[in-house]
């Protein structure tokens, strides 16, 4: 008993003590990136804040920030009804009714309770325009009424559901087309009575704009604080996933105005990774890194303690930010995983760069492609499960006040958080002598880094299962791109696409291999070994994308198109079927790869295509036959 205890006390001693380290460098790296900013540039940096607080606070006082503010000339008279309608909207400007202008100064007049339109698309857009504010103005006039019932006599509540999937919607199904239909119809009928029961605002004339009258709730379709339309109907800027009211209320249900409070989050840290980068740069220039790399400190551990701090900044501004937007900590929770990539890629980054300029040019990548990646899918949160494969979809539900299940958090985070861990495993690895001081182009590096990892047969597997995040990232993000197109041409691009990242992600380290630890073994034995156990290791990390299953991607078609050749697929049953083929698809192909990497790098360019070939051959196969 004592053996087992002793090495569980040196077990604990060496935790504290690399605790302790990782604490005295993080305080290090705090003090000298504060020392970095002298004071004129911190009082310059505090006085650029005050003045864009100031800015937006004058904004927010004068009515908000408008992009449209003012874009259509109205010719109105002051003592005209209409005249209230154009000062209260942001896009119109109000000009005299002088019909020689027409067309010049003025897009549309009105005089005499007529409408006079110059012949321009601008001048119809702008009686659009002045139609969905006249509507507006009806709509906050009906709000006023005291009479609530007889101002609106049709009150519709709209309730969003999810989306079945298509097999489950049938000729005979009541459930499915009767809910919508009875959506629509409802819709339809309350907007007509509510219309035509107006008895107390002046008439519509031949424009087509209404001329006064009353209506519900102008948010809904009327400019926010911030010049942004608060789309989702009365339950407002950051409604949840229903909407009650009049029918003149009821819009589709699209998070705008979530988004934009959501991408708030990304603002801070493209400013703090720049910091970050540059310190980790720095220890690469003139070899200052040299007496952290000969101290009594394992790299991991200096590694952590020079990203620590950064990660506490980002943490502790996120969560001011959530506080400020009114998101609480699932918001937090999901922004997280974010910053943590963001900077485990900068880490990466700044070990692969040889100069600022390259590391300008890598985390200027990092922020389009993480933005993008995050933002775009959001935009769906409430029409698709595709959603889901972003972080930021996490935010957009919390600030709607919905849901989010433990299922769906795994999904839109897992990825991040195990592609942070393996990004910072491969930084780590050439964290050395060897690799920090020397100037060599950003792909020997990258397969150097690789090389570190490469200890043995069973590492060439585990780095296959490690290479998964990453995979699911692209083929989630090709999911996302191809969505809106036919799936005639979008089911074809995607199995093509699917193909070419997996069978990339399987070799590309044994090609790494080949110049390193296996360089003395270049024989088709070698190859084939190494190519069926670095597919074996990618078939087991490939399972962990059944948790697919549990957000619905597969009910979609390109999510059953992406996902079924991994084994996941609508049914258990069929997922059983498809258990072990992938498996005999994943050591061949990587084999076939794997014999052109042990030459040269043409030779492996050349044996990826068919490689490819098969892969998506095969996938086509099987999506023909799942339909």
């Amino acid at each position: 008993m004592s053996g087992p205890r002793d090495r569980l006390r040196a077990a604990s001693r060496d935790a504290r003590a690399g605790l302790r380290s990782v604490a005295r460098i993080a305080r290090w790296e705090t003090s000298r990136s504060a020392g970095v900013v002298d004071r004129r540039t911190a009082i310059l940096g505090l006085v650029a804040l005050l003045m864009a607080g100031a800015v937006g606070g004058a904004a927010m006082a004068t009515g908000g920030v408008a992009l449209d503010r003012d874009v259509y000339r109205i010719g109105v008279a002051a003592d005209s009804p209409y005249s209230e309608v154009v000062d209260g909207s942001s896009a119109l400007a109000a000009r005299p009714p002088d019909l020689d202008r027409l067309g010049r100064d003025v897009d549309v007049v009105v005089r005499e309770e007529r409408f006079y339109v110059a012949d321009s698309q601008k001048a119809r857009a702008a009686l659009s325009t002045f139609r969905d504010a006249v509507r507006r103005h009806n709509l906050g006039q009906m709000r006023e009424e005291g009479n609530q019932s007889a101002a609106f006599p049709v009150v519709v509540t709209l309730r969003y559901a999810e989306r079945v999937p298509d097999s489950a919607v049938t000729a005979g199904s009541g459930s499915g087309t009767g809910a919508s239909t009875g959506s629509e119809s409802d819709t339809d009928t309350g907007s007509a009575d509510a219309t035509d029961g107006d008895g107390t605002g002046p008439e519509t004339d031949d424009s087509g704009a209404d001329t006064g009258g009353v209506g519900v709730d102008g948010e809904s379709t009327g400019d926010g604080p911030l010049g942004v339309p608060g789309i989702g109907g009365v339950g407002g800027l950051l409604g949840g996933g229903g909407a009650s009211g009049s029918p003149a209320d009821i819009s589709p249900p699209f998070p705008f105005g979530a988004l934009v409070l959501a991408f708030i989050f990304f603002i801070p840290m493209n400013f703090v990774i720049q910091p970050y980068g540059s310190s980790i740069l720095n220890e690469r220039i003139n070899r200052r890194g040299e007496l952290l790399l000969v101290a009594p400190v394992s790299p991991s551990a200096i590694v952590a303690g020079k990203t620590l701090p950064y990660l506490g900044l980002l943490v502790g501004i996120t969560t001011l930010v959530a506080l400020a937007i009114g998101a609480g900590p699932v918001g937090v929770a999901a922004v997280v995983p974010i910053a943590t990539l963001y900077l485990a890629a900068t880490f990466v980054g700044g070990m692969f760069a040889r100069s600022f300029k390259e590391l300008t040019f890598v985390t200027v990548s990092i922020s389009v492609f993480l933005t993008s990646y995050a933002f775009i899918p959001a935009i769906f949160t409430n029409v698709t499960p595709i959603a889901l494969i972003s972080p930021l979809t996490l935010v957009v539900h919390d600030l709607q006040g919905t849901g989010v299940t433990a299922a769906e958090y795994v999904f839109s985070t897992g990825p991040f958080y195990v592609g942070s861990a393996v990004l910072f495993l491969l930084g780590v690895g050439v964290y050395r002598e060897e690799d920090m001081f020397t100037q060599r182009p950003v792909p020997l590096k990258f397969l150097d880094a690789l090389n570190s990892r490469i200890t043995g047969l069973k590492s060439v597997a585990v780095l296959s299962a490690l290479a998964i995040p990453f995979v699911f990232i692209a083929e989630l993000l090709a999911i996302a791109v191809l969505f809106v197109l036919p799936v005639e041409v979008s089911v074809p691009l995607l199995l093509v696409a699917v193909a070419a990242v997996e069978e990339v992600a399987k070799s590309v380290h044994l090609y790494a291999g080949f110049r390193g630890p296996f360089a003395g073994r270049r024989g088709w034995q070698t190859a084939l070994a190494l190519g069926a156990l670095s597919g074996l290791g990618f078939f087991l990390g490939e399972k962990l994308t059944a948790i697919v299953q549990l957000v619905g991607l597969p009910n979609l078609t390109l999510g059953r198109a992406a996902f079924s050749s991994a084994g996941v697929a609508a049914t258990p049953a069929v997922g059983l079927l498809l258990l072990l083929a992938p498996l005999v698809l994943h050591a061949t192909t990587t084999s076939i790869a794997s014999l052109g990497a042990a030459r040269d790098r043409t030779w492996y360019l050349a044996a990826l295509v068919p490689a490819i070939a098969v892969h998506a051959a095969y996938n086509l196969a099987v999506v023909s036959v799942l339909g």
